[in-house]
């Protein structure tokens, strides 16, 4: 019998592609931003005007950052603006939104963050309401394993330096942060990295939240074995969100072309 606790092999340590197909254009950075918003946006994880990405370039103080009053499905590369590490507005024609607080702040203590994205997915925001964090119940949900937590204490908008400092210190080193009665943040050492974990959070709690009505009628979780999940997480993190990444964003391209104007 194979040995559950013994973490299995994944990830470039198992098998790299030598080959990827291209996304086909050379994406500026606030295309390639633009794109972040409007693939998450077609996948649900928006709530109409509200949510906030900000990309802290490595060698760049400053933020990028989509425009206040802009919906995620409507932003272009020329709609991005830039803020200083004090939230003030430095590049760009619009303004930006109070809670950039949440993105300064987290910045500031989390060198490894270099891409934060917060918004209100609608299944996310049922367990949110709960106080719940979902069960791991389907092979993707590895990617969250050991690295989701509950922010329980609901405060209302961050609009504040000080206010924004408090939650960062509340979401430690953790990539995937539901707070009550709020949303999801989630942080990333790349944009492919960080949208991919944006992209499975609410279908993760979605199955959760169905597997528990299973349940109740009955049918027993199958529970994941733990060493399968450590491979599956290595795996999704060093081939599929690159793989994720270039593939939505040429549908995107192909679909909306005006998100590069």
């Amino acid at each position: 019998m194979t040995d559950t606790t013994i973490a299995r092999r994944g990830g470039a340590s198992v098998w790299s592609p030598s080959v990827m197909p291209p996304i086909g254009v050379e994406l500026t950075d606030e295309a390639a931003l633009a794109c972040a918003f409007r693939i998450l946006a077609r996948e649900g994880f928006a709530e109409n005007m509200a949510g906030h990405i900000t990309w802290q370039r490595p060698g760049h103080e400053e933020l990028l950052v989509n425009p206040w009053g802009l919906w995620w499905a409507e932003g272009s590369a020329s709609d991005v603006c830039a803020v200083d590490t004090d939230a003030n507005v430095v590049a760009g024609k619009w303004d930006v939104t109070p809670a950039i607080h949440i993105h300064t702040e987290l910045h500031r203590v989390r060198p490894d963050a270099r891409v934060v994205i917060h918004n209100h997915p609608y299944h996310v925001c049922v367990l949110a309401a709960a106080g719940l964090l979902p069960d791991l119940v389907h092979q993707q949900a590895s990617l969250y394993l050991d690295d989701i937590r509950m922010v329980n204490e609901y405060t209302g908008e961050i609009d504040s330096a000080d206010l924004g400092a408090d939650l960062a210190e509340r979401i430690g080193d953790a990539n995937t942060v539901i707070l009550a009665n709020h949303g999801v943040i989630i942080t990333g050492a790349t944009m492919e990295e960080a949208v991919y974990r944006a992209t499975g959070i609410d279908r993760a709690c979605r199955m959760a939240f169905d597997v528990w009505q299973l349940e109740k009628m009955g049918h027993p979780q199958l529970r994941m074995q733990r060493g399968m999940m450590v491979g599956m997480k290595a795996s999704q993190l060093e081939r599929a969100a690159e793989m994720y990444w270039a593939g939505a964003v040429r549908q995107l391209i192909r679909d909306q072309p005006d998100v590069l104007d």
